[in-house]
């Protein structure tokens, strides 16, 4: 069915030189089979019995204590307003002294870098490491530029 170049001596017994791959197919897809029906068999169960752990959960407090820094420069701990000199002690009474207990820094966008800065430094120099910073989600600040307040501008023909 094919066309063969060359000379043609007429033999019809001549020897093919192609591979054939065909058994070779045949064999590959029966051991696939093999493998793919034994795979799941080789995975044994090995019955154990674990220890109960008898350690308690480590306590979340119960409030977290966010030190706010408002627009008008004005600082609170909590709900109680105080200024950078008596930052410590409204501190100090809000996590009964506890150094280790993470504190979070509220700041308006318009606060100026330093002053966030000078409260992180009273906070550090008295020992309190763990501060983080709280900011607005994307999510959150979604709605305020929502598509009904700011109508896109018709193009102009």
């Amino acid at each position: 069915m094919g066309a063969r170049l060359g000379s043609d001596s007429g033999d019809d017994l001549a020897e093919n030189a192609e591979i054939n791959i065909t058994p070779f197919i045949d064999v590959m897809l029966v051991l696939l089979i093999i493998f793919m029906v034994a795979a799941p068999l080789s995975t044994v169960d090995i019955p154990v019995e674990l220890p109960v752990a008898v350690a308690e959960a480590p306590q979340r407090p119960s409030e977290p204590v966010f030190i706010t820094l408002a627009e008008d420069l004005t600082l609170s701990v909590g709900e109680a307003q105080t200024d950078l000199s008596g930052l410590i002690l409204e501190v100090g009474i809000a996590t009964q002294l506890n150094r280790e207990e993470r504190l979070y820094i509220r700041a308006d966008k318009s606060v100026p870098y330093g002053e966030l800065i000078a409260v992180m430094n009273v906070l550090r120099a008295e020992g309190y490491l763990k501060v983080g910073l709280v900011g607005l989600d994307e999510a959150a600040a979604a709605p305020e530029a929502s598509p009904e307040a700011n109508p896109a501008p018709e193009p102009q023909q």
